[in-house]
């Protein structure tokens, strides 16, 4: 009795394989193009170095999770310095603008603040880590993703700045050093409460804002 057997096709690489059974093409495999790959890479980095930091950051795991060997991620971006940079100038006008979008609308129920959380939840949705690139405090002084992420650490605090101030002048308040001390509440809140989001993966932006719109109710009867 003869034995069926599958028909094949030549396979490219030398052997052969099954017909109607493609062969699948991994992140890290020819035939991707270079900006896609670029998107996968800096996702990947943007988690592992949020994790991490810098200093504790593996390129290894980084390549691993694309797919991809380590040298393509020097070639791409030169050095670990190179690639950290290229995920900080790529998450924060990403963010610059989510905020700078919120201060243009009319404040919803719940005032500024929340308008502001809510865009940066919404921004932030799928990436959590990223936030902690750019404020990663542990960052080389002097080097290039230390200056980088400097830059725009300060675009955003500008704004930050912007809107509290605006919140105390509402109130009468007019002095700087109140100003200045409530910006940087403000920024160690939303670092803070990132940093609780991460640890609660369940939780959606629409839900992280729902719980903020709660706080923020409740801080104000306290208050």
């Amino acid at each position: 009795m003869t034995t069926a057997r599958a028909s094949t096709t030549p396979d490219p690489a030398g052997g052969e394989r099954e017909r109607n059974q493609p062969r699948t093409r991994t992140a890290g495999t020819k035939g991707v193009p270079r900006a896609h790959r670029e998107q996968q890479i800096l996702a990947a980095a943007l988690e592992e170095f949020g994790r991490h930091g810098h200093a504790k950051a593996s390129m290894a795991e980084i390549a691993r999770r694309v797919g991809v060997t380590k040298p393509l991620l020097y070639t791409y971006f030169g050095s670990k310095d190179g690639l950290y940079a290229a995920c900080v100038d790529h998450i924060g006008p990403h963010l610059l603008e989510a905020i700078e979008q919120a201060m243009a609308k009319d404040s919803p129920e719940g005032g500024l603040p929340l308008a502001v959380l809510t865009a940066l939840f919404q921004a932030l949705e799928g990436r959590r880590h990223a936030w902690f690139v750019l404020y990663d405090r542990t960052l080389p002084p002097d080097s290039e993703p230390w200056h980088t992420a400097k830059r725009h650490r300060e675009a955003i605090d500008e704004l930050a700045a912007t809107g509290t101030a605006a919140l105390l002048r509402v109130q009468g308040n007019d002095d700087d050093l109140d100003a200045d001390a409530l910006k940087h509440l403000w920024t160690g809140t939303v670092s803070s409460l990132v940093g609780w989001w991460i640890s609660h993966p369940e939780l959606s932006a629409q839900d992280m804002s729902a719980r903020c719109a709660r706080l923020l109710s409740a801080a104000r009867v306290v208050a």
